[in-house]
């Protein structure tokens, strides 16, 4: 049995853990202002709520509800467009309606979903972040610029008529953002009975389901009849640490939360920016570093980070732990050195000593919310002028995310010339092997290689090269 919160009704349910969290909202509930569009994450239609109780706070994310199985909102509170009805339009809609955010409608559900989650989530209000917020959210009718200003204005709204005398929730509830019930959630989600859901046993089960970004992509007629283990929800698994001399990340690690952990973003001073470009917020809040390693992407944007940070990957099987480089754990397309039994239960990698040099380069069709046609990783230690230590990633030039070794091999203890970067660019180009497919022909992508490989020792050491000699 599964046992949540929809909008302000309790439910239990006896479906299937597996079953697609849009299909339940729609079919079961008829609650039909979720839309169903692509069924893939892309467009945003289907956005909802999940509010998750923490240290006795309800935090709410945007996730696309056609990615999302049943069981993973156990425990939960999950909000669809019509769980923010009022008597009257919130300040929200109505300031859609009014600066002409919308003109089919069909997506104004996930934009009105996705902008009041992003006031629920934030008491500190400005538009660019409520913007980016919006993200994964697609209009075809509108251009954005009524949806912008819908934006900027609820925020001046509420900063206009807040209360300094109460909370955050209080003042979302007096100015009608949203309804009366949210103040009582948290009370509901405490006494929700938490071991109602019985999870499969691993032994019974063909398939382990973190995120589902990817899997429900993939395989969602298949997964949707099976007994598939949910990981997501796995604290034990979960979170950015120091273990020692390495830094540790849980494989149910959220790629949202490796984008906002501070531990991060101290040593990568451009963290965030470089994660900025890994799909949207919904999909950032649901997908984790196990499903993204364990897919074997060859674009896999975190693999390709992971790979130039000389990564190792934890697993576990039952008692037995064992570990293995992440550059030796793709063995060929979509093939791992993974025995049958054995989860990802972390990954890490050395602490970065100072002074030390990253830079991450992707080309996509579209600059944000797309996977790469080519993406490429650099870390470098100088000493004495000299590369004393590199590790250089590419990224769809290969059956799997690939280490350049014989192109780092040949940059090691070399001084940082344009002669030196051409003669790499060479080298890499022996190493690679890719294919022509939708994301660009095989010449493209040697090509963009190539370039990407000059863009990371353009913007490490511009003082060093000759940008004319690259031309």
């Amino acid at each position: 049995m599964i046992e949540f919160i929809l909008n302000n009704a309790h439910i239990i349910s006896d479906a299937l853990p597996t079953t697609v969290l849009l299909d339940f909202i729609r079919k079961e509930k008829k609650l039909t202002g979720t839309k169903e569009g692509c069924r893939e994450g892309d467009c945003g239609a289907c956005t909802v709520l999940i509010g998750t109780l923490d240290n006795n706070k309800v935090k709410y994310k945007s996730a696309n509800s056609c990615l999302v199985p049943l069981g993973d909102v156990q425990g939960k509170h999950v909000v669809t467009v019509e769980g923010f009805n009022q008597d009257e339009l919130s300040p929200i809609q109505s300031a859609i309606a009014n600066e002409g955010g919308t003109q089919c409608g069909f997506c104004t559900p996930g934009f009105v979903v996705s902008m009041t989650g992003y006031f629920l989530s934030n008491s500190s209000l400005n538009s660019s972040s409520a913007v980016e917020s919006l993200g994964g959210n697609i209009c075809r009718c509108t251009g954005y610029a009524g949806i912008k200003r819908a934006t900027e204005n609820g925020i001046l709204t509420f900063e206009k008529n807040k209360s300094q005398k109460k909370n955050h929730l209080e003042n979302l509830i007096d100015l009608k953002f949203v309804p009366d019930y949210f103040s009582g959630i948290k009370d509901k989600l405490n006494h929700l009975n938490s071991d109602l859901f019985r999870r499969v046993r691993q032994s019974e089960t063909k398939t382990l389901i973190a995120g589902g970004t990817d899997l429900y992509v993939q395989k969602w007629e298949s997964l949707v009849h099976s007994q598939a283990d949910l990981f997501s929800n796995k604290k034990k698994i979960s979170g950015v640490s120091i273990e020692g001399d390495k830094i540790k990340i849980g494989a149910t690690t959220t790629i949202e939360e490796i984008k906002s952990s501070e531990l991060l973003q101290k040593y990568f001073h451009h963290w965030n920016y470089y994660l900025n470009f890994f799909g949207s917020l919904p999909i950032r809040n649901r997908a984790t570093i196990g499903g993204n390693i364990v897919n074997a992407s060859p674009i896999g944007d975190m693999t390709n980070i992971l790979l130039a940070l000389d990564s190792t990957v934890h697993l576990i099987d039952g008692k037995k732990k064992r570990r293995i480089l992440l550059k030796n754990f793709y063995t060929g397309y979509k093939t791992l050195e993974k025995k049958k039994h054995e989860i990802v239960e972390s990954v890490s990698f050395p602490i970065p000593p100072k002074n030390f040099l990253f830079n991450y380069e992707k080309v996509s069709k579209r600059t944000y919310l797309d996977i790469a046609s080519v993406n490429s990783s650099i870390y470098l230690e100088m000493k004495n002028g000299k590369i004393f230590t590199i590790r250089i990633s590419a990224g769809g030039v290969a059956p799997i995310p690939f280490f350049l070794e014989q192109t780092c091999r040949f940059l090691l203890k070399k001084e940082i010339t344009t002669d030196t970067i051409i003669e790499a660019g060479q080298i890499a180009q022996t190493e690679i092997n890719p294919i022509s497919d939708a994301r660009g022909s095989a010449e493209y992508k040697r090509l963009l290689l190539r370039q990407l490989l000059y863009a990371h020792f353009i913007k490490l050491f511009p003082q060093q090269i000759d940008l004319e000699k690259l031309l």
